[in-house]
């Protein structure tokens, strides 16, 4: 077997707001895998500042693992515990490789065409304008759930925000989540919930930034509104400590990045503790390109989740590659009968 690397640079068509800055270009990996004639392929995404395997070496550990492919999957997800994008990009190739095809991954009505995956339309950080034209495009693509990133302008004015939607919407019509990327303190979260809880919201991720445990615990404990935990599971490798984490804080929801908690071997773990303490969940992509995103979507639907899923469109970038996705009526599409193009596979 013979394993290589390639860079990639996924430019934005539009620079995409968040809590940790403007975001223009995205780096990522991809795994290739050549066996027996055969060829798989895996993406290692990271975002910088958040994966906790952004670090200077990263690049350096990508060349050890296709050095040493040999030791085979198992082992090497066990040698790569702090390195859970490259573990995500493993596993994709390894499983890649030992399908018929290099990007059927996961076989089932998804990949036949004929089940689709609801997903949430996601609304950018941005000024008022800005936003509210997404909400507008949201809508009138025919998403039934709507999540707005919030934390980047004036909470009062990311407040009227929802309020126009809810005043034209009511929670019948239109699920409505909010992520804060830790943008509240410990001192004013509380407050900022309790007004927000009164537009009828699904949930609101991350209201305060990760590691503090006991200040999430004592939130989840009194919110009026739904908690669900994503940075807060990221760079937590181990089974006792991922156990802990649910134990303290007892949130309502968590969400599952592949890309940042160990591809499907950590996601799936988390998943199974979880459930053991009636704890909801979703799986949410991290700005994969189509490759990545590919991946997660086929495994989100063998799952059988029937929440909406945060999973990307592919159409953030104006470089991704052609791939067989689509999004009609706020669902994910998969069309069997379409081609990829990608340069490091031949169909």
């Amino acid at each position: 077997m013979k394993a290589s690397y390639h860079k990639y640079i996924l430019n934005f068509k539009r620079p995409s707001g968040t809590s940790r800055g403007v975001l223009r270009q995205k780096e990522t990996w991809f795994i290739q895998l050549i066996s027996d004639g055969k060829q798989g392929i895996g993406e290692c995404g990271i975002l910088r500042s958040l994966s906790v395997d952004d670090v200077p070496e990263y690049e350096e550990k990508l060349r050890w693992t296709c050095e040493h492919i040999a030791l085979g999957e198992e082992k090497l997800l066990q040698e790569l515990i702090e390195f859970p994008s490259i573990q995500f990009g493993v596993e994709q190739a390894f499983r890649s490789l030992k399908t018929k095809s290099p990007f059927l991954l996961h076989p089932s009505k998804f990949t036949e065409g004929t089940a689709a995956i609801n997903i949430n339309g996601l609304i950018w950080m941005g000024d008022e304008d800005f936003m509210k034209a997404q909400i507008k495009d949201k809508l009138a693509a025919g998403f039934s759930c709507i999540k707005m990133k919030i934390g980047a302008i004036d909470f009062e004015t990311e407040l009227k925000l929802l309020q126009g939607i809810r005043s034209e919407y009511s929670v019948n019509d239109i699920e409505l989540r909010v992520d804060a990327n830790g943008a509240f303190t410990p001192e004013n979260a509380l407050e900022k919930l309790k007004r927000l809880s009164e537009l009828e919201l699904h949930s609101i991720e991350q209201p305060i930034k990760q590691g503090q445990l006991e200040e999430m615990a004592k939130l989840c404990e009194k919110t009026p509104l739904p908690i669900a935990l994503d940075e807060e599971l990221i760079g937590v490798f181990h089974h006792a400590d991922k156990k802990k984490v649910l134990e303290t804080i007892q949130p309502q929801f968590i969400i599952l990045k592949p890309s940042l908690v160990g591809g499907y071997a950590g996601s799936n773990e988390w998943i199974s503790l979880a459930k053991k303490q009636q704890i909801g969940w979703w799986i949410t992509s991290a700005l994969e390109s189509n490759i990545g995103l590919n991946a997660i979507a086929q495994w989100t639907h063998i799952l059988q989740n029937p929440m909406p899923q945060g999973l990307g469109t592919g159409g953030l970038y104006t470089n991704n590659f052609d791939a067989p996705l689509t999004i009609q009526n706020g669902a994910l599409h998969y069309h069997p009968e379409w081609s990829w193009n990608v340069p490091y596979i031949k169909n």
